[in-house]
């Protein structure tokens, strides 16, 4: 499988990348600065860009099976990162005949007439207080998603860690509250779900196991 990763060279696009590697499949990392690459394998191609302006963003999907987004906001990023982002690996997708998509964002970011468990509201109230444009930005992000043709999957995590992946994880309609989830297992299930075609335009949650 040939996959484009947006967001490949950030703490959860990294291991995403190198667990794909692994599994034998081929990725198009699109990166604006394509000398962090840290990947040699002759199974990569970098292609440059800035997704938020679209630059490159056609080359990148173009013969892909699969487009994954990884993206997540840092310091100076746009408040709108993801819905823009989104936008223009969505029409690209769709130019260059590609349907399946996943995405993640916070677990936030809720479905309509969903339960969420009382640590899961307690953190909706913290992130609408701390981090109101963030959550603001992704669930326009995932407004626009899911109004387009593509075969999306929108990945929904709580707090994530790294350093300690169990290689596990629990997924679909979970509670999840203040718990954290390693980005390497985060990676696993993104992978899990391209393979396997599981939760096609839906919204799984994921934790750890």
């Amino acid at each position: 499988m040939q996959i484009t990763v947006f967001g490949a060279t950030g703490r959860t696009g990294l291991p995403l990348c190198e667990q794909a590697l692994e599994r034998g499949h081929e990725v198009v990392v699109h990166a604006r600065s394509p000398e962090t690459v840290p990947f040699t394998d002759d199974r990569v191609r970098v292609v440059a860009g800035d997704v938020y302006t679209g630059d490159g963003v056609l080359d990148a999907v173009q013969g892909a099976d699969a487009v994954v987004s990884v993206l997540g906001q840092g310091e100076g990023s746009p408040d709108d990162l993801l819905t823009v982002a989104g936008e223009n690996i969505s029409r690209a997708m769709s130019e260059a005949d590609v349907s399946r998509f996943v995405t993640l964002v916070g677990a936030g970011v809720r479905e309509d007439g969903e339960s969420v468990s009382l640590g899961g509201k307690m953190m909706g109230v913290l992130l609408k207080l701390l981090a109101r444009d963030v959550l603001e930005d992704a669930e326009s992000h995932v407004e626009h998603v899911r109004a387009t043709d593509l075969d999306w999957t929108v990945v929904r995590v709580p707090r994530l860690d790294e350093g300690d992946p169990t290689g596990d994880y629990r997924a679909g309609d979970v509670d999840l509250g203040f718990e954290a989830i390693d980005r390497a297992d985060v990676a696993r299930f993104i992978l899990d779900c391209l393979e396997s075609g599981e939760y096609s335009r839906r919204m799984p949650k994921v934790g750890p196991a």
